[in-house]
């Protein structure tokens, strides 16, 4: 993505040639902030307070923390300890094991002297596979922009709602979900995007609507709960959604309120489609609401919001009544039965075990 005229991926490694560089996703969209990480401490910390995530993305900069940490001891017990360490960071995304399994296995038979060098071209293949994995959802998701607009009348708007933010800021470029509607943009369709808020943490309004924005896509803002409203009244022609993990069976795990979108898609017959990585494919599990840890975060999430003030001062309010608890299930599943279908690096699939066999048969 362009920010102000220069190409960024979400993650890359600083010109010293060691350091790793992120955006602190939690000062966006007030202030463009680039953080510096030296260590695996400073990385398991920016996962964890969310200034970097996304599945995928989160997967990428967890294989540059390992890299990290064995510049200080290239040891096995070392290796072994720092990616338990990693992986526990964040339990619902599955590219997270994905990509500390992929580490573990390119540096478990490397001899120590070797183990740095190596680990930063793994992390590098991992980050290159990610940006080259969504630049190809966004092909095989183009054509079906381009089906809502041949139906529509000449220069009429394709409207399309996502949840969330699944872009170039959840990756390490283009996106999953937006990577079609990039590509569509670029085409020359006229493509509006309906921007899910996002509570509790608004990751939609903040980070999907900057992303949006900077690209120069059109799009609106809107409530959480107003995207049923909308397919009702016909202003909604697809659903694309990304996600943090998909099982055997097709079943998806994504932000909170995904499952209720579905519902309402389905309901107004509305395509909803997922977005999806293969780093994003569990074949170990195959029912989604049974067996898919859902991560639980603090309650001042949904209690607080931060914001800007008239005097342009980043501050933090209490939004909900004191002493009220709040509970906050960051994810929720979306059962196959209701996802159209999955939009993969390899082409567009039934959401269901035979649907992604014929798209990745070396995984049955």
């Amino acid at each position: 993505m362009k920010i102000e005229g220069k190409h960024y991926r979400s993650v890359w490694v600083d010109e010293d040639g060691w350091s790793v560089r992120i955006f602190d996703q939690t000062r966006l969209p007030w202030a463009l902030e680039i953080l510096r990480l030296t260590d695996e401490e400073q990385v398991a910390h920016a996962i964890r307070s969310m200034q970097v995530r996304g599945a995928p993305l989160i997967g990428a900069v967890a294989a540059y923390g390992v890299a990290l940490a064995l510049r200080e001891d290239a040891s096995t017990e070392r290796l072994e300890t720092v990616c338990a360490m990693l992986a526990e960071t964040r339990p619902t995304a599955i590219n997270l094991r994905w990509a500390i399994e992929r580490m573990l296995a390119a540096l478990r038979n490397q001899p120590p002297a070797r183990r740095v060098a190596a680990a930063y071209a793994e992390a590098k293949a991992i980050a290159d596979d990610d940006a080259e994995t969504c630049r190809r959802i966004g092909e095989h998701g183009l054509p079906l922009i381009e089906q809502a607009a041949a139906r529509k009348a000449a220069g009429e708007v394709v409207n399309v709602l996502t949840h969330c933010n699944a872009g170039w800021l959840a990756t390490v470029d283009y996106g999953t979900a937006l990577s079609p509607i990039y590509q569509a943009h670029d085409a020359g369709i006229p493509v509006h995007v309906w921007v899910d808020e996002t509570r509790p943490r608004n990751q939609g309004a903040a980070l999907t609507a900057f992303e949006l924005g900077r690209h120069g896509v059109p799009h609106t803002v809107v409530a959480d709960n107003a995207g049923g409203h909308l397919m009702q009244h016909g202003q909604v022609d697809l659903v694309i959604v990304g996600t943090d993990r998909v099982t055997r069976t097709g079943d998806v795990a994504n932000k909170i309120g995904t499952y209720l979108k579905a519902l309402a898609a389905r309901d107004n017959g509305v395509p909803f489609w997922v977005a999806m990585p293969h780093s994003t494919l569990d074949m170990r599990v195959r029912d989604g609401i049974a067996e898919i840890p859902i991560e639980e975060r603090a309650g001042e999430e949904v209690t607080e919001l931060t914001g800007r003030n008239e005097a342009g001062e980043i501050v933090r309010v209490r939004v909900a009544a004191e002493g009220s608890p709040a509970a906050n299930p960051a994810f929720d599943v979306t059962p196959a039965r209701l996802v159209t279908g999955l939009i993969t690096e390899r082409g567009r699939c039934d959401a269901s075990e035979a649907g992604l066999l014929s798209l990745y048969p070396e995984k049955g």
